[in-house]
């Protein structure tokens, strides 16, 4: 199925032309005569004889942008001033800065923020290293750490080419969950260094949030770092996207009438992300989790390709031992979900699940089968693009995840916090659900504050808050010892 155009692959197309009638429509229609997307149009000067125009057209991809860029360029007296992909101009310089909260305007408040008042904050913090919690950025700060080995679909492409994401990611953590994040791209694949580096860090943040490290490594560095370190550690490509898959799956099950602990769910792509969805799954109730990956079905007793996280999921999933490939193990099933790659499943095996199925295809940019075609053969349908209905998008849920878990100084976070924070997203969409809103828009501004007061109140009832009430953490006369 063809990709259709998106700002990802869109162009700021700069033109002179003479103020006559008939001249931009011979530019709409270059753009349109080669598949392109004309989005806006800007007029930056007119005078009697000519205009200049700003024009934002979207592609499919680079060589269609080429293409709708030499559309234009071909007509006659259309002058082109520039010509930008927009995406790179708004990486330009990359998407983040430092900024100071408070102004530094004279005398009075350099001696508060730096010396001599400064000294003040620091005995405080060697009195008492928990202070640090409310008397510095770790207060508010999370740090988003990769060594660039499994990046969103493109897989190992090195620390410097994971800046981009990590930066994004940090944009998305401020914009939604107001936490400050920084982005940590690092130079070694070893589990040891890596963790030690996190644990080296951990005094300046106030959580780590890991980021697009391969599997099974992952699994590793998080499961030692939550061991050693009393703070919130999170592999977002797990439990990020486990959390929404989770909101969306409760919300279409109550459409078609079915319960958690009676069907089966047939997870293709057994990584970092295929693993903890089957995990949330069977700890909000699923009895009945196949899992499918390059070689198959994951059964007790497989040899071939396993490690001991696949061990580990054979031993806790398919309670009937199914074997085959995924067009074998979906007849019957009543969800797919899939965490794997393009063109994984067909039409046919779309007929071939249960009755009202429900297909969660959330390979990225290309699912693994494409909404048009599932579409008449399914109940819900659910992908991980925003340009469709239903994206499982984990914006939903780390930033409002990490706000909780910051508010009250929490030691960990739970598999009782992501649920919390799973119930808390699919809540918000209710009594309103319907097939094609099962999960609310990232753009949705209830979603971060409704996860983070679950994650709060989920992180006091489970024991792991150093605060019950995020007001505690406020400074007074009272608390300050010299």
């Amino acid at each position: 199925m063809a990709i259709m155009p998106s700002a990802a692959y869109s162009l700021k197309i700069t033109v002179r032309i003479p103020n006559r009638a008939g001249n931009f429509a011979k530019i709409a229609g270059a753009i349109a005569s080669v598949g392109g997307d004309l989005n806006s149009v800007t007029i930056l000067s007119e005078t009697r004889d000519e205009l200049v125009r700003e024009i934002t057209a979207y592609g499919r991809d680079l060589k269609h942008e080429q293409e709708i860029a030499a559309a234009v360029c071909r007509i006659p007296d259309i002058k082109i001033i520039t010509i930008h992909d927009r995406t790179f101009d708004l990486h330009n310089g990359g998407k983040l800065s430092v900024v100071g909260k408070t102004p530094l305007t004279g005398p009075a408040e350099l001696s508060m923020a730096y010396t001599p008042g400064v000294a003040r904050v620091c005995m405080a913090i060697a009195d008492d290293k928990h202070m640090a919690q409310r008397l510095t950025i770790k207060r508010n700060t999370v740090a988003v750490v990769s060594d660039g080995t499994a990046v969103l679909g493109l897989g190992d492409i090195g620390p410097e080419a994971a800046m981009p994401v990590m930066e994004g990611k940090a944009q998305l953590f401020k914009e939604f969950g107001g936490v400050d994040a920084f982005p940590i791209c690092i130079a070694t694949k070893d589990v040891e260094e890596i963790i030690k580096l996190v644990k080296l860090l951990a005094p300046t943040f106030g959580g780590v949030n890991l980021e697009d490290i391969s599997a099974p490594r992952c699994f590793e560095i998080e499961e030692r770092l939550k061991a050693e370190l009393d703070m919130p550690i999170f592999h977002d490509d797990q439990h990020g996207t486990a959390i929404v898959a989770l909101a969306a799956l409760i919300n279409a099950l109550k459409i078609v009438g079915k319960k958690m602990d009676e069907i089966c769910i047939v997870v293709c792509g057994v990584g970092a992300a295929g693993v903890a969805c089957s995990k949330i799954f069977m700890n909000a109730g699923a009895k009945n989790v196949v899992g499918v990956d390059t070689s198959g079905a994951i059964y007790k007793g497989r040899t071939e390709n396993m490690n001991p996280v696949k061990q580990w999921y054979a031993d806790h999933t398919n309670p009937e031992n199914r074997k085959g490939t995924i067009h074998d193990v979906i007849k019957g099933a009543d969800v797919f979900v899939g965490l794997s790659k393009p063109g994984q499943i067909t039409v046919l095996d779309v007929e071939n699940m249960a009755k009202d199925p429900i297909v969660f295809a959330m390979s990225n940019p290309v699912p693994e089968i494409m909404p048009e075609e599932a579409a008449p053969h399914v109940a819900i349908m659910a992908t991980g693009r925003s340009d469709y209905p239903n994206q499982i998008n984990n914006v939903l849920a780390f930033p409002g995840l990490f706000r909780g878990a910051l508010d009250v100084h929490a030691t960990k976070i739970t598999e009782g916090m992501k649920v919390a924070a799973a119930l808390a997203i699919a809540n918000l969409v209710g009594s309103e659900a319907r097939a094609n809103y099962i999960i609310p828009s990232p753009f949705d501004r209830r979603v971060a504050p409704a996860v983070a007061e679950a994650v709060r109140q989920a992180a006091i009832s489970e024991g792991v808050a150093r605060l019950n009430d995020p007001a505690d953490a406020e400074i007074t006369l009272a608390t300050i010892k010299r």
